[in-house]
């Protein structure tokens, strides 16, 4: 099997994941990232592409998919290589003490060290088991693209945060968005529950959807609340925000401290049990952690300089600031 021969693998190409990727560039570490997902951006991509993000230090306000080009242009001057589509599946040593991580899909990268910022690990949608059947014909669990939706009838069934964001985003756009709730109280944020329900969303509440009919594509949702009669929704789409299960996957067996059956245990340097194997971003835990992405970034940057040190000996754990480096090209010719 030939490998990809690298400094550093990253395994999780979400916000943490790309910074990691850029900061370990600047120290001249040559990188790769794996992700299970098919494209760059992890949750931020998959479940909150429109969502504004308010707590990114520099940006008043920034839109999720923006936040995710702007962290791959700034690790591009690098050039890492992305390995994506598969997770991580196994660790090991060759004759020299050199990492060795294979994924599910055969791809091999060898390196001086690991920096695990998967996030929450890999994530599965809960399927809405009214429409089994109706996965890309209608039916979705993401909305990559609000614009996709416009002029469409769309039912969206939950009560997170995932629900009320799309349920806003998409009024605008859409012909009518209805959301179906099987609870009375919502799981979102209390500012969000009021935006909606001061909104022409129509807010269904102990309610489910009970069916989802058309011919090749969906045409409407069968909607039963308790104590009355079903109704029928006319849609075009149907998006299933119910949330999703979380697993750390393979990683469970590299035997890494894990505590909560769910976060990687680190040091101060963001080292895991294992050595070699640092990790950074919501996966991890230790006293006082506090998991927002600008956390995150911090944390990425500690790990990569302690994992320069340890690929490098000789090397400082601190590099200089970046503002001292040569710039880029762009900017010196500006």
């Amino acid at each position: 099997m030939s490998a990809t021969e690298c400094d550093l693998l990253i395994i999780g190409a979400g916000p943490v994941g790309l910074y990691a990727a850029y900061y370990a560039g600047f120290r001249g570490l040559r990188t790769a990232l794996v992700d299970s997902l098919p494209e760059v951006g992890g949750q931020v991509t998959a479940l909150y592409p429109e969502k504004p993000i308010y707590d990114i230090a520099g940006f008043p306000v920034v839109r999720g998919r923006d936040l995710v080009a702007r962290l791959r242009e700034q690790a591009s001057r690098f050039s890492p290589a992305y390995l994506l589509g598969a997770p991580a599946a196994a660790l090991a040593r060759d004759a020299t003490g050199r990492i060795e991580v294979s994924t599910r899909s055969g791809a091999l990268v060898r390196c001086g060290a690991v920096v695990i910022s998967g996030g929450i690990g890999t994530f599965t949608p809960r399927p809405l088991p009214a429409g089994a059947d109706w996965l890309g014909r209608g039916l979705s669990y993401f909305v990559p693209e609000l614009d996709a939706h416009a002029g469409q009838d769309v039912v969206i069934v939950g009560g997170g945060d995932s629900a009320c964001d799309w349920a806003l985003s998409l009024e605008p756009l859409a012909k009518s968005v209805t959301l179906v709730h099987r609870r009375a109280a919502f799981r979102a944020h209390e500012h969000t529950v009021a935006q909606l329900m001061a909104s022409t969303v129509e807010v269904i509440t102990d309610a489910e959807a009970t069916a989802v009919t058309g011919g090749d594509r969906v045409e409407g949702v069968e909607i039963t609340s308790k104590g009355r009669e079903s109704r029928t929704r006319p849609a075009q789409a149907v998006i299933a925000a119910l949330g999703f299960t979380a697993s750390l996957g393979p990683i469970r067996d590299w035997g890494i401290e894990i505590t909560d059956n769910r976060y990687i245990t680190v040091d101060s340097t963001m080292a895991t049990s294992v050595p070699g194997v640092f990790a950074a971003g919501d996966i991890t835990d230790y006293r006082g952690k506090v998991r927002l992405i600008s956390v995150g970034f911090g944390e990425a940057a500690t790990a990569v300089n302690n994992a320069a040190v340890l690929i490098r000996p000789g090397e400082q754990i601190f590099p200089g600031h970046s503002s001292d480096a040569a710039p880029p090209a762009a900017l010196a010719a500006a």
